[in-house]
């Protein structure tokens, strides 16, 4: 199917219980591939530092999820969860995890996604939102025009916080 250059059209909601199961499509579109190489085989999300972010999800205080509908199907999902992950800044803080199906990103739904999750985690009570983002991934510009900062930096990552 192409997709509309000029406009999408698309639905933001909370994910339901029984869609849990799509964030193993989307922890695999998460993982950031630099141009050139080679995708990881899809069972690189059963790995234990990537399935913190999807074990048992909906079960802890602090999981939220929203997903960006297209026609009936789910194209992105925004989630977070207080978890040890890269991000991770203190036991209150929720760290994000975000990802688009490859043909739906650049249309501003991601942006959408991040700025919606915001919105809820505000009115939940929290004070900030944490996220780790290597340092060569072009959604760094998208994280920083939604309002994260960068806080602090390894070789290869940044951590970005944004302040609710």
């Amino acid at each position: 199917m192409e997709v509309s250059k000029i406009y999408m059209n698309y639905s933001i909601r909370e994910m339901k219980k029984d869609e849990i199961k799509a964030l193993d499509t989307f922890l695999y579109e998460a993982i950031y591939i630099p141009k050139g190489v080679s995708a990881p085989s899809k069972d690189i999300i059963k790995q234990p530092e990537l399935q913190v972010y999807i074990k048992d999800f909906g079960e802890n205080k602090g999981d939220l999820c929203l997903v960006a509908e297209v026609n009936n199907e789910i194209v992105g999902a925004v989630w977070v969860r207080i978890m040890n992950d890269y991000g991770h800044i203190d036991d209150e803080t929720p760290s994000f995890a975000i990802s688009l199906l490859k043909q739906y990103r650049n249309y501003g739904i991601g942006t959408e996604l991040m700025q919606q999750m915001l919105i809820k985690l505000k009115m939940k009570g929290y004070k900030r939102a944490s996220l780790a983002v290597q340092k060569m991934n072009y959604a760094v510009r998208m994280y920083q025009k939604v309002g994260f900062e960068i806080v602090s930096e390894n070789n290869e990552e940044y951590i970005m916080i944004y302040r609710l």
